[in-house]
């Protein structure tokens, strides 16, 4: 474990470097437009000047990592200081490069018709239509990170099921997911994010994993603030990926396990009942509809600690069930195939990416698609089978969200009729 520990560590090490050496290759070319456009003999201070800050943290804390006395937060700030730095010089580089083929044909088509060879000189239009069109991004991402990581929204669904229990006809759930605690930094904002919860009155609320990022501690500071969560028939987890403590070099073996039971004593201090492979039941009228809830169950890397076969061992076959799971490519690997049918599945895990755009009935879009097919909203199935991936309440690594606000899901069963 500790080698393995290591090698990770190292890997997140070479990631760093390996940014910071992109990061500088693209910087030096966004430069021609700012020098273009901006002929001060102060550009070239500030423009390197903010690089060269931005190289010395970046160096920092790779010795800090490798020591791995890191602080979680200056590992967020550094990856939100290097989104906000590339991505609009990425942009930048386009209408460049565009002009750069044209400069070069003409610097080509010069040579071969015995003109003056000299690289024509860059147009100060295009360098300033590159530096606009950057200023996009470069605001949606100071937006995402000052505001848009506690823009809160709900977001309701109705779902309809043939055989849902009368009694059950109307039954809410509320889902949040991927709390990721160490990652806040504003009381008020969770707060308000938790009590929008709390209104809505729901049955039961479900949450699908990822209540820290690395360790129990950082969950806490914040157990007060979750208590407040409340359903009427209870509130419900599991653990995600990050609950374990596999991405974190803990002083020895015990120590991880002290960790995770610790985090498993939170969630009971936080009023959460923590499924673990195991199974719940509503009643109403002397009719039952079932809740299960699975360990974390990833495709690889991620590891597989859950039990579908275990979590619904106690359901009858023909019982109506839920079930929580934090990765969504657990129900393509197994929850389909099950001979226990289950009829909703709630995941979170892929948080949108943090960054997408979504217009409802119109687009619908992340890059977090090309990893998870299923990445946010309802999957149906033709067999009535539905998945639900929630988009987060938190953030991680990222210390914003553009596009892809935190989610808190309203899901309303229904008896179908007919």
């Amino acid at each position: 474990m500790a080698l393995l520990l290591s090698i990770q560590s190292d890997i997140m090490i070479f990631r760093i470097l390996f940014t910071l050496g992109f990061v500088l290759a693209i910087d030096f070319y966004a430069y021609q437009a700012f020098k273009t456009v901006f002929k001060s003999s102060a550009t070239p201070w500030i423009y390197w000047g903010i690089t060269i800050a931005y190289i010395i943290f970046s160096i920092y804390m790779s010795l800090m990592m490798t020591s791995g006395k890191v602080d979680y937060k200056y590992l967020s700030l550094l990856v939100g200081t290097t989104i906000l730095i590339a991505v609009p010089k990425m942009v930048i580089m386009a209408p460049l490069i565009i002009e750069d083929v044209f400069r070069l044909g003409q610097f080509i088509f010069r040579a071969i018709t015995t003109q003056p060879t000299i690289m024509p000189e860059r147009r100060t239009f295009i360098s300033q239509l590159a530096l606009g069109i950057a200023a996009i991004p470069l605001i949606g991402i100071i937006d995402g990170i000052w505001k848009g990581r506690y823009r809160y929204r709900v977001i309701s669904h109705t779902l309809e099921f043939d055989d849902l229990p009368d009694a059950f006809d109307g039954f809410t759930i509320a889902q949040i997911s991927d709390i990721h605690s160490g990652s806040f930094d504003n009381v008020e904002k969770v707060s308000y994010g938790v009590d929008m919860v709390t209104q809505l009155g729901a049955d039961v609320v479900m949450f699908t994993g990822d209540l820290v990022n690395n360790t129990a501690s950082e969950a806490e500071e914040w157990i007060s603030t979750f208590q407040k969560l409340s359903g009427k028939n209870g509130v419900f987890s599991i653990l995600g990926n990050h609950d374990y403590g596999d991405y974190w070099r803990f002083p020895s073996a015990k120590d991880k396990v002290d960790n995770l039971n610790r985090l498993k004593e939170i969630h009971k201090e936080m009023g959460m009942d923590l499924l673990l492979n195991d199974s719940r039941y509503f009643e109403r009228e002397g009719q039952r509809i079932y809740l299960a809830g699975v360990e974390n169950w990833g495709l690889p890397p991620f590891p597989q600690y859950g039990d579908l076969d275990q979590a619904l061992s106690g359901i009858p076959e023909d019982a109506f069930t839920v079930l929580l799971s934090h990765d969504p490519s657990h129900f393509d690997a197994q929850v389909k195939q099950h001979n226990k049918k289950v009829h909703l599945t709630l995941s979170g895990h892929t948080h949108g990416m943090q960054f997408g755009i979504e217009i409802p009935g119109w687009i619908k879009w992340s890059p977090v698609k090309f990893k998870y097919p299923k990445w946010a909203g309802l999957y149906p199935e033709p067999d009535g089978q539905i998945l639900h991936v929630n988009r987060g309440f938190g953030f991680l690594a990222f210390p914003g969200r553009v596009g892809m606000w935190p989610e808190i899901t309203q899901i309303t069963l229904k008896k179908k009729l007919g």
